[in-house]
Order: structure tokens, then sequence, then C-alpha cells
């Protein structure tokens, strides 16, 4: 009897599940309608429960948009899967021979970068609002390692090595004023505290007086011409920072109110290994070592993969090794990358990828390498067009049925708790921490990011009430409005799918 009761029951839930589906449906399409800013946006979206793999609401999957920083579930997945969780990476200090009797290294040392995104102040494991470290505190324990070792001179000065990577610090597609900020510094094997350094500008002590300036790091990248003079209070607070491409001289000028809070400027160094090599040397010199001769930097130019083919690279340097760092595993790293949306951590990454399977650290490897790791995955070629690791090309393209296929098959894979764990968690940290608090989604929502101007974006995973997680990708380009608007329809789409 109960049996002859099934195709019944079968039936109904059936009918249940396409009445849900439609209700999501209308719901929604009218809750994109409700917003005029949404309204006329183009937009992508796909969901698909894990388990049955059926797809429970759909618009546009199949057309192309401007991913923005989603192109990081990509980069990240595929640094995972090829790289491990527990990858690492060294930082080395090497000279052609030890130091003599009296200390002397006769020749220059070079300073070897190993790819380690963290030569910094940031601490690891990622915590919400830790406050950072020294951002030298890496170059300091170089210093220290070199000093034990009896080095007391350095004839030949400090080389920063980069040869790790090819030299291309600044991928295709990237806006002209992304490589001026910490969105875009300049992508380097040897990397100091993210290629950036932190202008504070402050007022003087009386108007007319020029404002006061103060670095972090405190490494002198940049002649800097200070021209910033101290107005009356209430008066506005205006300042410029400029620098001449190709050298280090940059100009810093405006007006800052008596009594200002000041204000924190972010520019990129334009050359990281000479950044870095300044580096050690002033902390070599401050450890009363001397150091003659200047800085400079070494760098492996590009060329094609089959140039490279025909021609391998340069093997790696030698010598003989004075000091030495060890990076923590990568997986700390790239919940760094996706918690926090970090651009230059996701060039990194790709290109340590590009090295690891390639044997060549250059952006065309590591797309070469990320597009055979797609269709592993069951992305189709046509799905996608990416430009670079981090999601700041403008060149970038993605359909939100690319994006949901690789959330499906990272879910498959024995990386999926580590996976899980680079994500967002809506009101609790990342680029989340201040989305979906006080709503049904807090907490169950992991999912990365993306913003450019006009850009919007956010896929990842859903864990409905009953245990049941879904796949989702929010894809909204085109819209002419505040980015807040668009976001707060975004979330209310998250919580309609939850419940």
């Amino acid at each position: 009897m109960r049996r002859s009761w099934l195709p019944g029951l079968l039936a109904l839930a059936a009918l249940a599940s396409q009445a849900s589906a439609a209700s999501l449906a209308e719901s929604i399409e009218r809750l994109i309608s409700s917003s005029p800013v949404a309204r006329t946006a183009f937009w992508g979206i796909r969901v698909v429960d894990l388990e049955s793999g059926r797809t429970l609401y759909e618009i546009n999957p199949d057309r192309y948009f401007v991913p923005a920083s989603n192109t990081k579930l990509f980069t990240t997945a595929l640094a995972l899967e090829r790289l491990g969780a527990a990858y690492t990476f060294e930082t080395r200090v090497l000279a052609a021979a030890p130091p003599d009797s009296e200390g002397r290294i006769s020749g220059p040392l070079r300073l070897v970068g190993g790819g380690d995104p963290n030569l910094s102040g940031r601490v690891l494991p990622y915590r919400m609002k830790a406050p950072a470290g020294d951002p030298l505190a890496a170059i300091e324990s170089l210093a220290d390692q070199i000093a034990a070792r009896g080095v007391m001179r350095v004839d030949g000065g400090i080389v920063g090595d980069d040869t790790r990577y090819v030299w291309e610090p600044y991928p295709d597609g990237w806006g002209i004023e992304d490589p001026e900020s910490d969105d875009g510094p300049p992508i380097s094997a040897l990397t100091l505290n993210d290629n950036v350094q932190t202008i504070a500008v402050r007022p003087g002590a009386r108007e007319g007086d020029l404002a006061s300036i103060s670095l972090s790091p405190a490494i002198e990248f940049y002649r800097i011409d200070n021209q910033v003079r101290t107005t009356a209070p209430g008066t506005e607070r205006h300042i410029e920072f400029a620098r001449l491409p190709g050298s280090r001289q940059a100009r810093l000028w405006g007006t800052i109110p008596l009594r200002d809070r000041g204000l924190d400027m972010l520019p990129s160094v334009e050359d990281p290994a000479v950044y870095a090599a300044m580096a050690l040397r002033q902390a070599l010199e401050e450890r009363g070592i001397t150091v003659e001769g200047g800085v400079s930097a070494r760098h492996l130019y590009p060329a094609s993969l089959e140039d490279l083919k025909e021609s391998p690279p340069a093997p790696a340097p030698s010598g003989v090794e004075l000091a030495k760092l060890v990076s923590a595993p990568l997986i700390e790293d790239l919940k760094v990358t996706d918690k926090v949306s970090q651009n230059l951590h996701a060039e990194l990454a790709l290109r340590a990828v590009a090295r690891a399977r390639r044997n060549v650290g250059s952006l065309e490897a590591g797309t070469e390498e990320r597009k055979a790791f797609l269709t592993e995955a069951g992305i189709d070629p046509e799905a996608y067009t990416l430009y670079d690791g981090s999601g700041l090309a403008r060149l970038n393209l993605v359909t939100p049925a690319a994006v949901v296929q690789l959330l499906r098959y990272m879910w498959t894979t024995p990386q999926r708790d580590a996976w899980l764990s680079l994500l967002p968690v809506g009101g609790e940290d990342g680029t989340l921490s201040s989305r979906f608090g006080g709503t049904p989604a807090a907490g169950r929502i992991h999912a990365k990011t993306g913003s450019l101007s006009h850009v919007s974006a956010l896929s990842g995973y859903i864990q409905r009430t009953d245990g049941k997680w879904l796949a989702f990708s929010i894809l909204v380009n085109n819209y002419n409005g505040h980015t807040s608007e668009v976001r707060g329809v975004m979330d209310r789409i998250c919580n309609l799918i939850l419940e």
C-alpha cells in the first residue's frame, strides 16, 4: 500500500519544488525591478543546489560580465590545487664567498626574492582587524642572521634579485591610476610591505609652515619635494602626490589646515627590488656593518613561452647562503588574498603556480596553467577571458555559469574545507564583515566580493537552514548609481535564496 503512494508523493514534491523555484524567480525579479539603479543594470545570476545539481534560478548565465575581484576565485583555486595548502616561499641572502677573516664580503650581497607576499607587518594567520606589526621585521631578521655570520663589511653594495618571476610589473587592462597606489603596485618576486610606502602628512606648527611628513617603512625610496603648506583652521585640506615615471623624484603639494588630523597616502614603489635592497642596506648599517657601493635590481625581462622553451630561464641564483626566511604556509596567504581582496597577492599566486608548474614565473605561463586547470574543472574556455590574477583588468570577462562551475568543482575536491576557509563570511570577516549582519544570511554566506567602477560581484556558497549548500554567482555590470544600492539588492537576493 505504501509503495503505491510513492509516485504520488514524488509528483507532489516535484510540484512543490517547481512552485518554490517559480516563487524564488518572481521574488528576485520583483526585487531587481523595485530599484531604479538595479533595474537598469545588466544582471547575471546562477544558483545551483550542490547536492542535486539542480539550477534553482538563473538569468543571463552564459553572457559575459566583467568580474572584478571575482577573478581571484579562479586564481586562488588554481594555487590551492596546483601548489597545495602547505607550499612555502624562501627569501635568501647570498654572497659569492663567505666573509673573510676580517668579516669582509668582497662583492655584493644578493637579496633573492622567492615570491613571498608577506615580507611585511601583516599578522598571520589572518585575523579580522589584527593590528599590523613592524613592516621591516623580515628584513631585520635577515640582517640579524648576516651579522651573526660575522659580516662586518660589504664592498659591492646590495642587489635586489627578483628573477624568480619575469619582470612584468603591470598586466594589460589595468587602469592608468592603479599602479600609483596600493591597489595595483608593481608585481615582483621580491616584495616588501606589499610594495607600498605610507607617507603621513601632518600640519606644521604654525600657519604658513610646510607640513611635516614621515615615512613607513622609514626608507627614503622617493626623493620628495614637499610643498604642502599649513593653512588656517577650518580651511580645505587638499593634498596631491605625483612621481615622475622611471625616476625616484616625487612631488607633494597642496594645503592642510592647522590642527587637522592629517592624511596617510599609500603610493606604490616603482621598483620593489631596489626598495627591498635599500631596506636591507639600512638594516645592516644600523648593526654597524659598513656597506660600500649602492643598491641595484636584477630583473628577468619578458620572453614568450616559445622562446623560453628553446632557451630555458637561467638557473636559480647560487652562492653562499648567509640568511634565509621561510614563509607561512600558502593557505594563510590565500586567506588574506580572498578575505581582504589583496590584488598584489593574487598576482603573485598566479606567478608562483607558473614558476612551479612551467618553470617560468610569467603571466603568460600562469595564464596557460590556469586554462589547463579550468578545463579539468569542466569550464568551457569560451566562457571566460582572463588577463590577470586579481581582477583589476577591465578586459576580463566571465559568465556566471563558469563561476558556478568552478565553485561546484572545488566543492568536490579534497581541498573543500581549505577552499571554503578562504572566503569572507557574511557579517563576520573580510570584505563581508559589514554585510549581512542582523539578517538570516549572517554566518551562512561564504563568498568573494568584487568591485570596480560600474561593476559589483558576489559569488560563493550559501548554507540553508536545513543544512543544504548552494553555489551561486551574482554579477552586475553597467549600473549608474550608488554601489551601496546595488549591493543592498544583491544581499537581499542572497537572503531570498536562503529562505
